[in-house]
């Protein structure tokens, strides 16, 4: 009996040795399932592409739970351990790098490319096939663009895919190259992407013919400014190149303009109707509108109000208060009448007959919010001072990108779709080169379009508060300016100040309120000193993309 229990046993054994085992996972996408000859409607490749698109920054809260504004002279963290600090308490290096976006970027750029080499085998219509190949090499074109902004010249790998056998070690092509290669990948896709106008409501958010355009307006905004164009600080000469171009050129400003005003001619995005408060945070709580040419779609929600507005609501109101705007910001706000803002700062009255943007961008003591008055005077509901609550360090607590909730007893959802690229934007982009070439009535009437959606008093001649024969040095302080309020918090105050090369305002003291409620009492403090180094100017390749990359060489001041 026991000898057929071996025998049974031996034979079972035997039996599962010659059965197959799995090689790789059966539930495993492979590419030749994503890029299939026989998937008529391309379902599987569409949404491989559509994929693509999460790669891309958002920025809300992006960085340690704040703003990307909250490295600037506009804001602070809330919170004393977020890591956005490293951008400006001096210790910002290549292994402690709060926005390390290169794995990102080149993880968009491969997926793009692995769209790119197998999109053609899937029997989509021809039509459909050409405007998804654009929308690909437009967010590779994005990614690069991020990556140079952040860091100068990058390796450009054109089409390739890398394995697990390829050689990984490739040098940074310099400045000029990537701005050149970008602008052409801009060129090339343009007609193969569907005008705004074309762009049915259910594929909002895909990008649009006039995306490719603004992004190759913003590269050579960029690459027109004084940090890129010949303003390196760098002692090697080679690193310069990578960096920026070697010397500079006045004339690469009116590349800025020759694409600005064709894309300003196509008709469709524009400045919506309405001024003052109201029409400003409509351009973020409605979904589509035609200032918004392309932004990061997220599904109607209340994580923004909950991430910031103040802090002393409760449940199911509840929220962190997690930036806290600067006096310095509060300050930069124009008079109603468009005139620069020289009144106190240290009283209430401060907020009246200013610039409408302000009530629409950041709370302030008093303002209504949820059927009460918003109380960040000491010891109020919103700055209890309470031992490890985040609450405001300035008196002041971020509203933009909210709707209107004054008078509301909870909050409900809403869009919240983060800005790549505006209109307005692209006007302030057209202004600031129109000036340096010298255009200087060209450009105020550019800057003017914008004051006027803001709701600033169109005044004697309609000037909105430009001086009758400004010069070129002060409408520049203007544009600067505008730029600040208008674009705040969508991640370009960050860039805007390294870009001018403007080191006074990256070493500013950052400057708060403290407020006493019987008086009331508005006493000034400083909240932070920001530490600043020219290598700053660029960010740090990361050091893990250093030491597998032989041939890259780390920016000028990192190790």
């Amino acid at each position: 009996m026991k000898s057929v229990l071996y025998l049974l046993i031996i034979v079972s054994v035997l039996a599962q040795s010659c059965k197959k085992f799995e090689n790789e996972p059966e539930e495993r996408v492979l590419e030749t399932d994503v890029f299939d000859p026989t998937d008529q409607m391309g379902v599987q490749s569409t949404a491989y592409l559509l994929g693509i698109y999460s790669f891309l920054p958002d920025g809300f809260n992006r960085i340690g739970g704040d703003f990307l504004d909250a490295a600037t002279d506009d804001a602070v963290p809330s919170s004393e351990r977020s890591t956005i600090m490293l951008f400006t308490n001096g210790q910002l290096n290549a292994t402690n790098h709060p926005d390390n976006n290169w794995a990102n970027s080149y993880t968009l750029i491969r997926r793009s490319n692995v769209f790119l080499n197998n999109i053609g085998v899937v029997p989509i219509p021809d039509a459909t096939k050409k405007r998804q190949v654009a929308e690909a090499r437009f967010l590779r074109a994005f990614a690069y663009f991020e990556l140079l902004k952040r860091y100068g010249g990058i390796p450009l790998v054109g089409n390739q895919v890398f394995d697990l056998n390829s050689d990984l070690n490739l040098p940074r092509n310099t400045f000029a190259e990537c701005v050149d290669y970008i602008a052409a990948e801009c060129d090339a896709i343009t007609p193969d992407l569907p005008n705004g106008s074309a762009v049915a409501a259910t594929e909002f958010g895909r990008v649009p013919s006039e995306a490719a355009m603004a992004l190759k307006c913003r590269l050579y905004l960029y690459a027109a400014s004084p940090l890129f164009n010949g303003g390196g600080f760098e002692s090697n000469p080679q690193l310069k190149s990578i960096t920026g171009y070697p010397t500079n050129d006045p004339a690469r400003w009116q590349r800025v303009i020759t694409i600005a005003e064709a894309l300003i001619a196509k008709g469709y995005y524009k400045l919506p109707a309405g001024t003052g408060t109201a029409a400003y945070t409509a351009v973020f709580t409605t979904k589509i509108n035609t200032d918004i040419i392309l932004s990061n779609q997220s599904s109607n929600s209340t994580v923004i109000e909950n991430a910031n507005a103040p802090v002393g609501y409760v449940a199911p109101t509840t929220s962190n208060g997690r930036n806290s705007p600067t006096q310095n910001f509060v300050n930069a706000f124009n008079n109603m009448n468009g005139t620069v803002y020289t009144g106190t700062t240290t009283s209430a009255s401060q907020y009246e007959n200013r610039d409408p943007r302000l009530k629409a961008i950041l709370f302030h003591n008093g303002v209504q919010w949820l059927g009460r008055a918003v109380q960040t005077y000491e010891g109020g509901l919103d700055k209890p001072n309470q031992a490890f609550k985040t609450q405001t360090k300035t008196s002041y607590y971020l509203r933009k990108f909210m709707a209107d909730f004054s008078t509301s007893a909870t909050y409900s959802n809403q869009s919240h779709n983060f800005p790549y690229f505006r209109f307005a934007d692209v006007l302030l982009s057209y202004a600031e080169a129109l000036n340096e070439v010298g255009r200087v009535e060209d450009a105020v009437r550019q800057l003017n379009l914008v004051r006027a959606r803001a709701g600033i008093a169109a005044g004697t001649g309609n000037r909105f508060g430009v001086p009758v024969g400004v010069s070129q040095a002060q409408l520049r302080d203007l544009i600067k300016n505008e730029r600040r309020i208008e674009l705040s918090f969508e991640e370009h105050r960050f860039w805007d100040l390294r870009r001018w090369k403007m080191s006074n305002e990256l070493s500013a003291t950052l400057q708060g309120l403290t407020i006493t409620q019987n008086d009331p009492l508005y006493v000034l403090k400083n909240v932070n000193t920001m530490a600043f180094q020219p290598k700053y100017y660029h960010m740090p390749i990361p050091y893990s993309e250093i030491i597998r990359n032989n041939k890259l060489v780390q920016n000028e001041g990192y190790f």
